[in-house]
């Protein structure tokens, strides 16, 4: 008889975990294929579960494409969120690990396609395209505001995402878009 006070996860906890490492799958399925080519059968054999068994998590593609940009989206916003909390560093270091968890993981061949697709597929997606890149620009803010001031906190944090989606798409690896983005903060935090 197993016990959850001898380290084994609860039902709740395992669930949502296949749910996550489902959603994480589909992610990266969608940005191989694109939203229109990618099958219900070829996002359940790269979760490593039955094509039924994702039915019963997702009832269509359309709603299992929004919950795995939901859950990319949410993630990466909850880690900016935490990054610039940490007020016992210094400001330029914690924009740069900002912009890393939000845009630098998504620099290089493979993950650049996941930008693409779900730029290619607003429609499908609703507000959210709009409302999490004003979340993290307001996060931005918020932050440069309580070290420089509000003054000028909106106008240098547009400018800091105006240099990273340029940096972006002409990075071809993460380290050379953090080193880039690197020297961009540096020109706007002093």
């Amino acid at each position: 008889m197993s016990s959850p006070d001898l380290g084994q996860p609860s039902p709740t906890t395992l669930d949502i975990s296949r749910r996550a490492m489902v959603l994480d799958a589909a992610l990266t399925t969608f940005a191989r294929f694109g939203y229109r080519k990618t099958s219900m059968e070829e996002v359940a054999r790269a979760a490593h579960i039955s094509r039924p068994g994702l039915y019963f998590l997702f009832s269509s593609k359309e709603t299992l494409f929004r919950a795995a940009v939901t859950q990319a989206l949410e993630r990466d916003l909850a880690a900016v969120e935490r990054v610039l909390a940490d007020t016992g560093r210094l400001l330029p270091e914690r924009l740069i690990e900002a912009f890393d968890q939000w845009a630098g993981r998504y620099v290089g061949p493979l993950t650049r396609d996941v930008t693409e697709v779900i730029e290619a597929n607003p429609d499908l997606l609703g507000e959210m395209v709009a409302t999490a890149p004003r979340r993290f620009e307001a996060l931005l803010t918020d932050a440069i505001a309580a070290e420089i001031g509000r003054k000028t906190a909106l106008a240098v944090a547009q400018t800091m995402i105006s240099a990273s989606i340029g940096l972006k798409h002409q990075a071809p690896s993460r380290e050379f878009f953090l080193e880039r983005l690197k020297a961009a903060i540096a020109l706007l935090v002093r």
